[in-house]
Order: structure tokens, then sequence, then C-alpha cells
């Protein structure tokens, strides 16, 4: 397998909001990833062209304070829970509950998405509230389902750890610690989560057909063709970044969740949600934005019936009318897609991930 090198791209094609940072010099504030150590080597499939905001270059000492921090449950009012309480390495950074779980057992109302690739991501969050990983990052903290605490707080009881201090240090060149470089720091790190070398990327991107089984075969061209599923999970990344209703929020005449809506108001993003990755997806059930689908074939069988039909919905969406056997051809190629976890430096190591 060719070792692709961990570097920034010098702009995302749609948006121009990005700049080649990650090698650049970075001064008193850390080392940046000279071009000869990658960091972490990018599995087959995943490109990279790593988009990394010019303010924020991308340096090891930020990753390990980013690391440190997301799995730091001090970082919640109680002190219980952590970014990994909901995005557990041995999930693709994603939790197995049908909504969110914060604090005192509060039940939040939509699912956790994973984090895997979220580095080129254009939006996060399932309504796109966020635009950057920087900006994503500090939501939860501060959310009284999630975590439930304040920046200010948080910054207490980060400066009050003399070990933090000299972290920040390492990572930043002082050892201020504000809201902007707890954000930055673990933004650096889910920027590093990142899965490819999946059987699909072999077949795909090595030619070895020994990869995926005549029924993934078959079901990958279903996925790209008849099953329409392509239409929006598109790319390497299977997804298009965008926001479509299909339907999973209209029951009983209304739509339960109003989606990307409530943040344009435009009336075309009714019920309207983010396309989520499909890459490992068959570790992160249950799915869609409320978990409502606990498993791909509830799911397969979803859009197979053309979703939930309402006056919001994405004309993409349409009845299938799969057979049996094209339906199991369609799932194997979707449990294709799981493929090697990369986190931080190295390929994940699950037993050591929460140390």
């Amino acid at each position: 397998m060719r070792t692709l090198r961990f570097v920034a791209a010098l702009a995302l094609a749609t948006s121009g909001a990005w700049a080649a940072a990650a090698c650049a010099p970075s001064g008193p504030a850390g080392r940046s990833l000279p071009a000869g150590r990658p960091l972490p080597e990018l599995p087959l499939g995943a490109s990279p062209l790593v988009p990394v905001p010019p303010d924020n270059p991308l340096t090891e000492a930020k990753v390990e304070l980013g690391r440190r921090l997301f799995f730091d449950a001090q970082l919640s009012r109680d002190s219980t829970v952590s970014c990994s309480s909901c995005h557990e390495p041995e999930r693709s950074f994603s939790d197995g509950r049908t909504v969110a779980r914060g604090i005192d057992d509060k039940e939040g109302t939509r699912n956790v998405p994973a984090l895997i690739n979220r580095a080129y991501g254009r939006s996060f969050f399932w309504d796109g509230r966020a635009h950057s990983l920087e900006e994503q990052a500090l939501l939860p903290m501060v959310n009284p389902d999630e975590m439930g605490n304040t920046h200010e707080e948080i910054l207490r009881r980060l400066g009050a750890s003399g070990s933090y201090r000299r972290q920040f240090v390492g990572a930043f060149g002082a050892d201020e610690i504000t809201e902007e470089r707890v954000a930055q720091a673990i933004a650096s790190f889910v920027r590093t989560l990142v899965s490819g070398n999946s059987p699909f990327d072999r077949f795909e991107h090595l030619g070895d057909t020994a990869a995926l089984s005549e029924s993934a075969r078959r079901g990958l061209a279903l996925f790209r063709g008849r099953a329409r599923c392509a239409l929006c999970h598109t790319g390497g990344l299977f997804t298009d970044e965008r926001f479509h209703n299909t339907g999973v929020t209209w029951r009983d005449g209304e739509l339960l969740d109003s989606g990307r809506f409530v943040i344009t108001g435009k009336n075309a993003h009714r019920g309207a949600f983010k396309t989520p990755t499909l890459r490992d997806v068959a570790r992160t059930g249950p799915y869609m934005h409320d978990g409502s689908l606990a498993t791909l074939e509830e799911v397969v069988d979803f859009y197979d019936r053309g979703g939930n039909i309402n006056p919001y919905q994405d004309p993409d969406i349409q009845p299938l009318d799969l057979t049996l056997q094209e339906k199991e051809s369609l799932l194997a190629f979707l449990r294709s897609l799981s493929g090697e976890m990369r986190f931080g430096r190295a390929p994940l190591d699950r037993e050591s991930a929460h140390k």
C-alpha cells in the first residue's frame, strides 16, 4: 500500500476557505509537520489533501494536547463526560446509542455522528450549524444536555493544572489557556481521525478483484446505478456534504425535527439533514439523524420504499423496488466500506485508545 503524506490542501474547490498550512513554519508554537514525517500515514483511499485552516497549522504538540482534552471528563460540569463518551474509538467515534447522552444521563434529540474523516468536512452537526471543527469543538461543552459546563469554568480547571499549562506552551508558545486554543487543539486531533484501506479501497484503487465478493461487486453497481445511493453519497468520503429531506422525520403528518431549516430559514431545508459519510457504516449504527433505524437492513428497506413521503422531500428519494438478492448485495457492499482506522500518529490500537 502506498503511504500518503498528511498535508494541507491549498483550497477546497467549493469554498476557497482553506490554505496550505500544515507544512509552513510554526515558530514558537511548535514544530509543524515536516514532509518526511507524516502524521498520520494516511490509509488507502484517503485524500492527501487535508484541509487545514491557515490560523491553526497542524503540529504534533497540538494534536497530542487535543487528544488529551478529547478524553478528559473534567471538561464537563460534573467531570463525568468527555468528548470520547459520545465519540468512542471502538465505534469509529460514534456511540451506538439512538440519541446522544450527556451529564446526569440526559438524552439529546439526535444521533451522534461519527467523527472519522471529518477533516474533509465543510459543515458540522446534522444541521450544519458549525462551519469548522474549531467551532464544533466548543458547542457540546456548554450544551446543558451534553457536557453542561461553561467555558470560563473549563479554562479555570485547565489553568489550575501545571501539566496542561506546559502542554499549551508546547502547542502555542504561551501558557495562556483560551477558548480558541482549546478548540484549535481538539480540532487538530480530530483531523487525524481517518479511515480507509477498506476492501472497497483495495478493489477500487489497487484493482484487487478478490477484495470484494461477487455480491459486493453487484452491490457497488447498484449503489452507483439503480439504487441511486451515489446521488448523495458521492466521492471518496461517500457524502456530498449537503442537506436532504429523506422523510425520516415525517411522522403522522408533521415534521418532528425541522433540521437545517432552523439554521437557514429556507423552506427547501425543512426536515433536511446532512448526508453522513458511509465510511465504516457497519460500525456506526443506529442510523439517521434520530437513530430511528437500528440496522443497515432497515436503512435499505427505508430507501427501497422511497422514504416517508412529505411536502419537502428530496425529489431524488424514490421507490426502488429492489429484490431480496439486490438488497443483500447492497448490504455486502456497504459492509465493504469498513476500513483501517488511523488515530493520531498510528493505526488505531483499540486496547490503548483511552490511555
